[in-house]
Protein backbone atom coordinates (compact mmCIF):
# COMPACT_ATOMS: atom_id res chain seq x y z
CA UNK A 1 0.00 0.00 0.00
CA UNK A 2 1.46 3.45 -1.06
CA UNK A 3 1.31 6.23 1.06
CA UNK A 4 -0.98 9.40 0.53
CA UNK A 5 2.54 11.53 -0.22
CA UNK A 6 3.51 9.02 -2.66
CA UNK A 7 4.89 10.29 -5.92
CA UNK A 8 3.63 10.89 -8.97
CA UNK A 9 5.41 8.75 -11.53
CA UNK A 10 5.91 8.38 -15.28
CA UNK A 11 7.46 5.17 -16.39
CA UNK A 12 8.85 5.72 -20.26
CA UNK A 13 9.18 2.09 -21.54
CA UNK A 14 9.84 -0.55 -24.10
CA UNK A 15 6.85 -1.78 -26.12
CA UNK A 16 8.60 -5.50 -25.46
CA UNK A 17 8.18 -5.01 -21.99
CA UNK A 18 4.61 -3.25 -21.94
CA UNK A 19 2.84 -6.21 -20.53
CA UNK A 20 5.33 -6.77 -17.78
CA UNK A 21 5.21 -3.17 -16.97
CA UNK A 22 1.53 -2.84 -16.88
CA UNK A 23 1.61 -6.27 -14.94
CA UNK A 24 3.67 -5.07 -12.20
CA UNK A 25 2.60 -1.79 -12.26
CA UNK A 26 -1.52 -2.35 -11.90
CA UNK A 27 -1.61 -1.62 -8.63
CA UNK A 28 0.09 1.96 -8.27
CA UNK A 29 -1.95 4.38 -8.86
CA UNK A 30 0.72 6.92 -8.68
CA UNK A 31 2.45 5.41 -11.75
CA UNK A 32 1.10 6.21 -15.30
CA UNK A 33 3.03 4.07 -18.16
CA UNK A 34 3.76 5.38 -21.88
CA UNK A 35 5.64 2.72 -23.99
CA UNK A 36 7.28 3.50 -27.47
CA UNK A 37 7.08 0.91 -30.40
CA UNK A 38 8.89 -2.54 -29.79
CA UNK A 39 10.18 -2.16 -33.32
CA UNK A 40 12.47 0.41 -32.50
CA UNK A 41 15.02 -2.83 -31.31
CA UNK A 42 15.27 -3.09 -35.06
CA UNK A 43 17.02 0.07 -35.27
CA UNK A 44 18.76 1.48 -31.68
CA UNK A 45 20.16 3.71 -32.89
CA UNK A 46 16.86 5.66 -32.74
CA UNK A 47 15.89 4.34 -29.23
CA UNK A 48 17.76 7.57 -27.60
CA UNK A 49 16.02 10.61 -29.23
CA UNK A 50 12.65 8.17 -29.41
CA UNK A 51 12.85 8.23 -25.52
CA UNK A 52 13.93 11.92 -25.06
CA UNK A 53 11.27 13.15 -27.19
CA UNK A 54 8.57 11.14 -24.98
CA UNK A 55 10.31 12.59 -21.78
CA UNK A 56 10.21 16.05 -22.51
CA UNK A 57 6.51 15.58 -24.17
CA UNK A 58 5.23 13.94 -21.06
CA UNK A 59 7.80 14.78 -17.92
CA UNK A 60 5.22 17.68 -16.66
CA UNK A 61 3.32 17.20 -13.62
CA UNK A 62 5.38 14.29 -12.31
CA UNK A 63 7.57 14.08 -9.81
CA UNK A 64 9.78 11.67 -11.58
CA UNK A 65 10.92 9.98 -15.03
CA UNK A 66 11.82 6.56 -15.21
CA UNK A 67 13.32 4.94 -18.12
CA UNK A 68 12.05 0.94 -18.24
CA UNK A 69 15.36 0.17 -20.91
CA UNK A 70 18.55 -0.51 -20.28
CA UNK A 71 21.06 0.15 -23.17
CA UNK A 72 19.34 -2.11 -25.69
CA UNK A 73 21.96 -1.87 -28.22
CA UNK A 74 22.77 2.44 -28.32
CA UNK A 75 26.61 1.61 -27.26
CA UNK A 76 25.78 4.21 -24.26
CA UNK A 77 23.88 7.14 -26.40
CA UNK A 78 20.97 6.32 -24.44
CA UNK A 79 22.93 7.04 -21.24
CA UNK A 80 23.61 10.37 -22.60
CA UNK A 81 20.38 11.66 -23.17
CA UNK A 82 19.20 9.97 -19.46
CA UNK A 83 22.44 12.28 -17.94
CA UNK A 84 21.19 15.37 -20.03
CA UNK A 85 17.40 14.61 -18.58
CA UNK A 86 17.99 13.59 -14.65
CA UNK A 87 16.26 10.22 -15.53
CA UNK A 88 17.53 7.05 -14.11
CA UNK A 89 17.20 3.90 -16.45
CA UNK A 90 16.61 0.12 -16.28
CA UNK A 91 20.19 -1.94 -15.05
CA UNK A 92 21.97 -3.46 -17.30
CA UNK A 93 22.80 -3.96 -20.95
CA UNK A 94 19.34 -5.63 -22.27
CA UNK A 95 16.18 -6.95 -20.64
CA UNK A 96 18.01 -10.46 -20.32
CA UNK A 97 20.53 -8.97 -18.20
CA UNK A 98 17.71 -7.44 -16.11
CA UNK A 99 15.01 -10.43 -15.67
CA UNK A 100 17.98 -12.90 -14.99
CA UNK A 101 19.83 -10.35 -12.53
CA UNK A 102 23.11 -9.30 -13.62
CA UNK A 103 25.31 -11.85 -11.58
CA UNK A 104 23.16 -14.86 -12.83
CA UNK A 105 23.20 -14.00 -16.68
CA UNK A 106 26.81 -13.12 -16.39
CA UNK A 107 27.04 -16.69 -15.39
CA UNK A 108 24.75 -18.28 -18.07
CA UNK A 109 27.06 -16.39 -20.14
CA UNK A 110 30.46 -17.48 -18.63
CA UNK A 111 29.19 -21.10 -19.19
CA UNK A 112 28.07 -21.18 -22.63
CA UNK A 113 29.19 -17.90 -24.35
CA UNK A 114 27.37 -19.48 -27.72
CA UNK A 115 23.64 -18.42 -26.05
CA UNK A 116 20.51 -17.24 -27.87
CA UNK A 117 18.28 -15.97 -25.37
CA UNK A 118 14.39 -15.75 -25.37
CA UNK A 119 12.19 -13.79 -23.00
CA UNK A 120 8.24 -14.15 -22.85
CA UNK A 121 7.97 -11.17 -25.27
CA UNK A 122 9.97 -13.18 -27.62
CA UNK A 123 8.74 -17.03 -27.41
CA UNK A 124 5.45 -15.00 -27.74
CA UNK A 125 6.24 -13.13 -31.28
CA UNK A 126 8.84 -16.10 -32.35
CA UNK A 127 7.52 -16.69 -36.13
CA UNK A 128 6.86 -13.27 -36.69
CA UNK A 129 10.00 -11.84 -35.00
CA UNK A 130 12.81 -14.57 -35.74
CA UNK A 131 11.60 -16.52 -38.65
CA UNK A 132 9.59 -13.82 -40.61
CA UNK A 133 11.46 -10.86 -39.52
CA UNK A 134 15.36 -12.43 -40.48
CA UNK A 135 13.36 -13.88 -43.72
CA UNK A 136 13.80 -17.33 -42.90
CA UNK A 137 10.60 -18.44 -44.24
CA UNK A 138 11.30 -17.59 -47.49
CA UNK A 139 15.04 -18.14 -47.45
CA UNK A 140 15.60 -21.24 -45.27
CA UNK A 141 19.20 -21.32 -46.49
CA UNK A 142 20.21 -18.45 -44.26
CA UNK A 143 19.89 -20.30 -40.70
CA UNK A 144 23.40 -21.49 -40.36
CA UNK A 145 24.58 -18.56 -41.26
CA UNK A 146 22.62 -16.74 -38.76
CA UNK A 147 22.65 -19.36 -35.94
CA UNK A 148 25.67 -21.61 -36.51
CA UNK A 149 27.74 -20.44 -34.26
CA UNK A 150 24.72 -20.66 -31.37
CA UNK A 151 24.48 -24.26 -29.75
CA UNK A 152 21.99 -23.55 -27.46
CA UNK A 153 18.68 -21.58 -26.52
CA UNK A 154 17.53 -20.27 -22.74
CA UNK A 155 14.27 -19.29 -22.43
CA UNK A 156 14.20 -16.69 -19.55
CA UNK A 157 10.74 -16.85 -18.55
CA UNK A 158 8.74 -14.10 -16.63
CA UNK A 159 5.60 -16.24 -16.18
CA UNK A 160 4.65 -19.99 -15.66
CA UNK A 161 2.74 -20.39 -19.00
CA UNK A 162 3.11 -23.93 -20.79
CA UNK A 163 1.97 -22.66 -24.03
CA UNK A 164 5.18 -20.39 -24.12
CA UNK A 165 7.25 -23.14 -23.35
CA UNK A 166 6.14 -25.47 -25.75
CA UNK A 167 6.58 -22.11 -28.39
CA UNK A 168 10.34 -21.80 -26.99
CA UNK A 169 10.75 -25.12 -27.53
CA UNK A 170 9.81 -24.67 -31.26
CA UNK A 171 11.78 -22.33 -31.60
CA UNK A 172 14.92 -24.63 -30.22
CA UNK A 173 14.19 -27.40 -32.35
CA UNK A 174 13.68 -25.19 -35.69
CA UNK A 175 17.00 -23.27 -35.06
CA UNK A 176 18.81 -26.39 -33.88
CA UNK A 177 19.55 -25.35 -30.10
CA UNK A 178 19.80 -27.34 -27.00
CA UNK A 179 16.92 -26.03 -25.20
CA UNK A 180 17.09 -24.51 -21.48
CA UNK A 181 14.32 -23.20 -19.40
CA UNK A 182 14.83 -20.34 -16.79
CA UNK A 183 12.20 -19.16 -14.70
CA UNK A 184 13.78 -15.87 -13.78
CA UNK A 185 10.31 -14.25 -13.40
CA UNK A 186 10.35 -9.91 -13.84
CA UNK A 187 13.53 -10.41 -11.93
CA UNK A 188 15.21 -6.43 -11.81
CA UNK A 189 12.35 -5.13 -13.56
CA UNK A 190 10.25 -5.73 -10.66
CA UNK A 191 12.53 -4.44 -8.14
CA UNK A 192 14.03 -1.06 -9.95
CA UNK A 193 9.81 -0.27 -10.34
CA UNK A 194 9.29 -0.66 -6.87
CA UNK A 195 11.94 1.40 -6.12
CA UNK A 196 10.79 4.00 -8.44
CA UNK A 197 7.43 3.89 -7.36
CA UNK A 198 8.07 5.04 -3.73
CA UNK A 199 11.15 7.65 -4.16
CA UNK A 200 11.43 10.95 -6.04
CA UNK A 201 15.15 11.13 -5.84
CA UNK A 202 15.85 10.92 -9.57
CA UNK A 203 19.37 9.29 -7.66
CA UNK A 204 20.61 8.59 -12.11
CA UNK A 205 23.46 5.94 -11.98
CA UNK A 206 22.97 5.62 -8.63
CA UNK A 207 21.95 1.95 -7.29
CA UNK A 208 21.49 3.13 -3.74
CA UNK A 209 18.42 1.60 -2.39
CA UNK A 210 18.29 -1.34 -4.44
CA UNK A 211 18.94 -3.65 -2.05
CA UNK A 212 16.25 -2.82 0.05
CA UNK A 213 13.52 -2.90 -2.56
CA UNK A 214 10.21 -4.45 -1.95
CA UNK A 215 10.28 -6.60 -4.65
CA UNK A 216 6.50 -7.73 -6.09
CA UNK A 217 5.05 -10.40 -5.88
CA UNK A 218 5.43 -11.94 -9.29
CA UNK A 219 9.25 -12.12 -9.39
CA UNK A 220 10.33 -15.75 -9.30
CA UNK A 221 13.81 -17.18 -7.89
CA UNK A 222 15.69 -18.79 -10.41
CA UNK A 223 15.65 -22.05 -11.87
CA UNK A 224 18.32 -23.52 -13.82
CA UNK A 225 18.58 -26.91 -15.65
CA UNK A 226 21.73 -28.26 -17.50
CA UNK A 227 22.04 -29.30 -20.91
CA UNK A 228 24.70 -31.22 -22.93
CA UNK A 229 26.39 -29.47 -25.25
CA UNK A 230 25.87 -30.37 -28.94
CA UNK A 231 28.35 -30.16 -31.29
CA UNK A 232 31.51 -28.23 -31.05
CA UNK A 233 31.21 -25.80 -34.31
CA UNK A 234 33.69 -22.86 -33.99
CA UNK A 235 32.87 -19.16 -34.15
CA UNK A 236 33.04 -18.24 -37.71
CA UNK A 237 30.16 -17.48 -39.71
CA UNK A 238 27.61 -14.80 -39.09
CA UNK A 239 25.78 -14.17 -36.47
CA UNK A 240 22.17 -12.57 -34.85
CA UNK A 241 22.05 -10.27 -31.65
CA UNK A 242 18.98 -11.52 -30.10
CA UNK A 243 18.61 -8.51 -28.32
CA UNK A 244 18.29 -6.41 -31.62
CA UNK A 245 17.16 -9.92 -33.93
CA UNK A 246 20.30 -8.01 -36.80
CA UNK A 247 23.37 -10.04 -38.09
CA UNK A 248 26.41 -9.43 -36.78
CA UNK A 249 29.58 -10.32 -37.24
CA UNK A 250 31.59 -13.05 -35.49
CA UNK A 251 35.13 -13.43 -35.02
CA UNK A 252 37.67 -15.86 -32.57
Amino acid sequence: MLEATAPRVLIVGCGALAREIVALTRDLPNVDVSCLPATLHNRPGGIPAAVRDRIRRRRAGYDRVFVAYADCGTGGLLDRVLEEEGVERLPGAHCYEFYATRPDFARLTDEEPATFFLTDFLARNFDRLVIKGLGLDRHPELLSQYFGNYRRLVYLAQTNDPELVKAARRGAARLGLAFELRRTGYGELATSLARVSQSTNPGFGSRSGAAAARPLPASHAIEAKRVPRIGSRGLRARSVDSQTLRPMEVTG
